[in-house]
């Protein structure tokens, strides 16, 4: 009878395992990525990086930002899928790696390469000083305040309302679908990466986020570059304003605690922004040291 049982539990033990095992092979084949339709002929892919924007329709492909080379090949064998259709424009909103990194996995399919021209300086720069030129695909069209272009029946608008999180950010809104990709703008309850270096300021940024709010509708869906939480890469004007009151009281805090005295190192231990503490994550301290060098300069 021991034995009957014994044999019955490893045989049951086997199957789980083998059934474990299938499960976790089924698992590693799911796809990493995520493709998802907002409107009409727009949508938005996830999979590490930047948030990329696209558009398919009956004229071309148009694709905003491309995370790296890797996860662009995946958005690529997905967009074809959809359309044989050519691929008119890659539209970069700002240089940072995470959505330029893939740029050179649309050498030879895109048409052309769209980007602020602050951008451009800025990629190409970076791509100068970590000696990494030939891995990447540089803009071949740029605008300093707007560029528009119409492809099928959708306009597309790039505009640029100033620094913010560098000096070169744009917002790219697909105008029929009503649906603007903000790029690094938007950290979506997330502290932000201030890119001081690349010529980010905090004060426009504001100003920035006011534009956006008055020159887009209610109606508005936007696509966030970041979020703390993955499933809330898009979103309205409340969120916008959100991200506006951050940086709003990040500088209060951080002007109102250089007044009392405090060194930079103690204000670099804050663990929230007051007023802000819907923003949460890791990287406080990369706005807490903006802020104070740029209230400083």
């Amino acid at each position: 009878m021991k034995r009957r049982s014994f044999i019955k539990g490893a045989g049951m033990s086997l199957g789980m395992m083998a059934l474990l095992q299938n499960q976790g092979i089924a698992s590693m084949l799911q796809s990493p990525y995520k493709m998802t339709l907002l409107r009409k002929d727009v949508g938005m892919f996830t999979e590490r990086g930047g948030t990329i924007g696209w558009m398919v329709n009956k004229e071309g492909i148009v694709v905003v930002d491309s995370q790296f080379a890797d996860t662009a090949a995946h958005v690529i064998e997905e967009l074809k899928k959809k359309s044989g259709k050519p691929f008119r424009y890659l539209i970069n909103t700002h240089h940072h790696g995470d959505h330029t990194g893939g740029n050179i996995a649309f050498k030879g399919i895109s048409d052309h390469v769209i980007a602020h021209a602050n951008c451009l300086i800025n990629h190409r720069a970076t791509a100068l000083a970590q000696k990494s030129e030939e891995k990447q695909l540089f803009a071949d069209t740029v605008f300093n305040d707007r560029w528009k272009t119409k492809v099928g029946s959708e306009a597309i608008h790039a505009q640029y309302f100033g620094a913010g999180h560098t000096n070169g950010d744009a917002i790219i809104h697909f105008e029929d679908a009503n649906i603007a990709h903000m790029g690094d703008l938007m950290f979506n309850r997330r502290f932000p990466f201030i890119d001081r270096a690349a010529g980010a300021n905090i004060r426009s940024w504001i100003q920035v986020l006011d534009k956006t709010l008055s020159t887009f509708d209610s109606d508005t869906l936007f696509i966030f570059g970041h979020s703390l939480d993955p499933e809330k890469l898009t979103g309205n004007k409340e969120d916008i304003k959100a991200m506006q009151n951050y940086l709003e009281k990040l500088l209060l805090f951080v002007g109102n605690a250089k007044k009392a005295g405090k060194q930079k190192e103690e204000i670099l231990k804050a663990t929230v922004i007051p007023g802000a503490e819907d923003f949460k994550g890791q990287g406080i301290e990369r706005s807490l040291t903006a802020a104070y060098d740029e209230l400083s300069s």
